[in-house]
């Protein structure tokens, strides 16, 4: 994901310390214990942008009748959940991640009732050894123009070094953006004046800020221009779909950063993607799971191959988005959206080890051709041999080297259970 250093075909990466020191061919590093990457594809470990990570418990809970929908069922369990639960939810997802070849993740929290939901929450990242920006969101079942509870945010800010996991974890905020009056709805001064001194908050502490916007096809034009004077290159807007040409020219002149979530997007009914028409205009688009609810499992694999494929059937051509471009949005352009593109997102000298090999003598992948185009039309998280994160092997020949799976799995399944039982 270099342009300067294309790919290399037999290639080597030396690292020492979590730092990248070279990449290029018969690199010599005395003593160094080497790992066999003959047969596969190395390289930089997925990046999402928006992940509801505590719903992954629930996944593929969102059924086929209204009142089983995602937002009753997301809200009716989120509503009853402890601290301890947070914690399961979100150690459940961090481990699909890494499992899947995602080594960052914007972990969009939207159910932190309390200043503990929140701890426990980065708590499970931390242990997981992920690279995350943690973004402060609102609580399932909030009442509208609630002001968030910024003093747990400061909090968290003041004391952030106790939860950074050595600086792989940042805090963000999930901001709800100003609230749009509709017909015979008029929005309350005090909504508006909250929501401004939350972005602000946010702003004055330094937080990267992610923003549901716009998302749903057929929606009133309009929302976009509401929250015009607020837009920056700070952002991460979700979605997008309801965005009018006008809107769209908005948005890449602030220089904010779209993330598009093609699975849950489809799933839910929002309307197809419009990742095309964002990048067309200029603007970073990067991508998302969103939540396992909507889309069932949470891999960088298929979200890509579902989005360059709507785009194709959208343009009605086989070569509107290309298996490089999409590649680029799953990495190097998510590293951009988050601000860390000087840290990951590529492989070159000077970043940091978050990387990937991928198994490529396999039966679904035995004749190889180009590697991008096999990554994104080819590979699943079972072909995903080893996770390096900051230097650190998290997966080794196909297995985790500290997390226990089945621990994992039989936790969260508890959890699902007892928060279950609460609601009876």
């Amino acid at each position: 994901m270099n342009e300067r250093l294309g790919e290399i075909r037999d290639g080597d990466v030396h690292v020492r310390n979590g730092e990248i020191l070279a990449v290029g061919k018969n690199l010599k590093a005395p003593g160094a214990p080497v790992l066999d990457g003959r047969n596969m594809i190395v390289m930089p470990g997925f990046v999402d942008t928006h992940w509801h990570m505590w719903t992954t418990y629930l996944r593929c809970m969102a059924g086929d009748k209204v009142e089983d929908g995602y937002f009753p069922v997301t809200t009716a369990y989120g509503q009853v959940m402890q601290p301890e639960d947070m914690y399961y939810g979100t150690r459940l997802a961090a481990a699909e991640a890494i499992y899947s070849g995602i080594t960052t993740v914007n972990d969009d929290c939207h159910n932190v009732r309390t200043h503990e939901h929140a701890e426990h929450d980065i708590r499970a990242l931390g242990e997981a050894g992920l690279r995350a920006n943690w973004s402060y969101g609102s609580y399932r079942g909030v009442p509208p123009g609630e002001l968030r509870n910024l003093a747990s945010v400061e909090r968290l800010h003041q004391n952030w070094a106790k939860y950074s996991n050595d600086g792989l974890i940042t805090l963000g905020y999930s901001w709800g953006g100003l609230p749009i009056p509709t017909a015979g709805n008029p929005v309350p001064p005090l909504a508006v004046e909250n929501a401004k001194k939350e972005i602000e908050a946010a702003r004055r502490l330094g937080l990267r800020i992610s923003m549901h916007l716009a998302s749903r096809e057929g929606t009133p034009a309009g929302q976009v221009q509401a929250q015009a004077q607020y837009l920056g290159k700070d952002m991460v807007l979700i979605h997008m779909l309801a965005a009018t040409a006008e809107e769209v020219k908005l948005v890449a002149a602030s220089g904010a950063s779209i993330s598009a979530s093609p699975g849950s997007e489809l799933r839910i009914g929002y309307g197809l993607t419009k990742a095309g028409d964002f990048m067309d205009a200029g603007i970073n688009v990067c991508v998302s799971v969103d939540t396992a609810p909507l889309t069932g499992n949470c891999h960088m694999f298929g979200i890509l191959k579902l989005l360059r494929n709507a785009e194709n059937a959208k343009a009605l051509s086989e070569f509107k988005l290309s298996t490089r471009r999409a590649l680029e949005m799953g990495t190097i352009d998510g590293a951009r959206a988050l601000g860390i593109e000087d840290k990951v997102g590529s492989l070159e000298p000077g970043k940091r080890a978050d990387f990937i090999m991928i198994q490529t003598n396999v039966i679904t992948m035995g004749v190889f051709t180009d590697p991008t185009r096999v990554v994104v039309e080819a590979a699943e998280p079972s072909n995903v041999d080893t996770v390096v994160i900051d230097g650190r092997i998290l997966k080794r020949n196909g297995k985790f080297t500290a997390l226990v799976p089945e621990q994992i799995v039989a936790d969260a399944v508890l959890t699902r259970d007892t928060v279950r039982q609460r609601l009876r």
